[in-house]
């Protein structure tokens, strides 16, 4: 009979204190807000679509098959049943703190030859590597090399002298079978 009326208390002690700091953290101005602000959840970059160059759109030259665009840009997003004469590229790129990008380009078609090409102007490769670099911060980049003063508080090593070193024994020049011989 003691035993289930120690845990009882125990139980609405525990349920006091929690009660207790769950009051006073909420009369805190700001103090929920604070907390949350401490704890943000992971957010990914989000890659959708091809990412077509600059570089990429100059080698498109009219009169060319489906087949020399698509191994110039790729796979095409979206080929519509309706509108099979044209094939339509977009890109998006969405980031945490960054605006999002989006890109399109439509190719389009007659005849089964690349008639022209309509769309937004497209950045180059370097442009495009070097937006998406922008948003980190410079790491402070290590010393590779080290001083004189960090060498000396390592033990000096021994020469490697191969005269010294230990004989290495030779292979047997024989083995015996794998398995036993059956008489």
């Amino acid at each position: 009979m003691f035993a289930p009326a120690c845990w009882s208390a125990r139980r609405g002690a525990v349920v006091l204190l929690a009660t207790v700091l769950a009051a006073g953290l909420a009369g805190c101005a700001g103090t929920g807000e604070r907390l949350s602000s401490m704890v943000t959840p992971y957010k990914v970059d989000v890659v959708q679509g091809n990412f077509i160059s600059r570089e990429q759109v100059q080698a498109l030259q009219p009169g060319m098959g489906r087949q020399q665009v698509r191994e110039i840009l790729g796979t095409p997003l979206m080929v519509s049943l309706f509108h099979g004469d044209r094939w339509e590229y977009v890109f998006t790129l969405k980031r945490p703190d960054v605006q999002a990008q989006t890109r399109k380009l439509t190719v389009f078609f007659k005849d089964n030859v690349m008639e022209r090409v309509e769309g937004d102007e497209m950045p180059s490769e370097a442009e495009f590597v070097a937006s998406l670099s922008s948003k980190r911060t410079k790491a402070k980049v290590p010393q590779l090399e080290a001083t004189e003063a960090q060498l000396a508080r390592f033990p000096k090593a021994a020469p490697a002298n191969p005269a010294a070193a230990a004989p290495v024994p030779q292979p047997a020049s024989s083995y015996p079978p794998l398995e036993a011989s059956r008489r």
